[in-house]
């Protein structure tokens, strides 16, 4: 049981309280504490462009200065939504565990966690419908669906890890391009600030619950659990590639750019980058 194997780990219950009261000391309140301009102007970065999908590809090479700025505006809308789409997920699968056999320990942090993730689904979802006008469909995931199975709560919180390791990537980076108008600076500065307390709880919890399935696992299934993994990380990162934020900014058959995007040369070193502490981790556990 998870509770069990955090009660043993002493380091765990420190970090486990060290976060839960830096969550009490940082709360804010996030109704209050954005302003949002009427609107924001479209000749202008909205995503630093070395973040952008097309950065440094053939594609982008061939795009005019507004189109590029187009692409980053649709490109950020495209982001904020797979945090709603995400945090939507997490929030359904942390909730189904809080206050339930194994999780008595971590129960008490989960409820500062839902707090935050709900808070932040509101300001990115409030952010895609000021100025984009629009939420982005999750994208399919069908192949990526957690099996229902003994190693069910392992997949799960890996998977929230693995979302939000993407999420911190860009967000840290968003936070400092002075580049980018202060309210997209706000907004990607705060959700670092809380994720890295997720993402440090993620990691002690993702480590204990594989070694409680180790303990009982198969060679093959520990083969099925890094597989699935494997394909989570791939599903994770072509979905910064929306054909449908490629006809957004105007470009021809958004569908062809996707697949020359993803066939470029570029696509593995943006991926190695995007997940670079993410497959160091999970390779040190042994997970991947």
């Amino acid at each position: 049981m998870v509770s069990e194997l955090i009660n043993s780990d002493r380091r765990f219950l420190e970090i486990l309280d060290r976060l839960t009261t830096k969550s009490i000391d940082d709360y804010y309140n996030p109704y209050r504490l954005f302003e949002w301009p009427e609107s924001l102007p479209d000749e202008m970065w909205w995503m630093s462009p070395e973040l952008t999908t097309t950065h440094g590809t053939a594609v982008g090479e061939h795009l005019t200065e507004q189109q590029r700025y187009a692409l980053s505006k649709f490109e950020s809308i495209n982001f904020y939504s797979l945090n709603v789409h995400g945090i939507r997920e997490l929030l359904i699968e942390v909730t189904r565990r809080i206050h339930t056999k194994g999780f008595e320990t971590p129960s008490e942090f989960f409820h500062h966690f839902i707090g935050e993730e709900n808070e932040h689904m509101w300001f990115f979802a409030e952010f895609c419908l000021r100025y984009g006008k629009k939420i982005y469909r999750q994208p399919a995931g069908a192949s990526v669906e957690i099996p229902k199975s003994e190693v069910e709560s392992l997949l799960v919180f890996a998977r929230i890890l693995i979302f939000e390791e993407l999420v911190d990537h860009f967000n840290s980076r968003m936070a400092q391009d002075d580049r980018l108008h202060e309210t997209i600076r706000a907004i990607n500065r705060i959700h670092h600030q809380d994720e890295s307390r997720h993402i440090a709880f993620g990691r002690e919890l993702v480590t204990a619950l594989f070694a409680d399935v180790k303990r009982t696992a198969t060679k093959r299934e520990l083969a099925d659990i890094s597989e699935y993994l494997r394909r989570y990380l791939t599903y994770s990162f072509e979905s910064l590639f929306n054909p449908h934020v490629y006809r957004d900014a105007g470009l021809a058959d958004p569908l062809a750019v996707r697949e020359e995007l993803l066939a470029s040369p570029l696509r593995a070193e943006f991926e190695q980058s995007v997940f670079r502490k993410t497959s160091k981790f999970l390779e040190k556990i042994g997970l991947i």
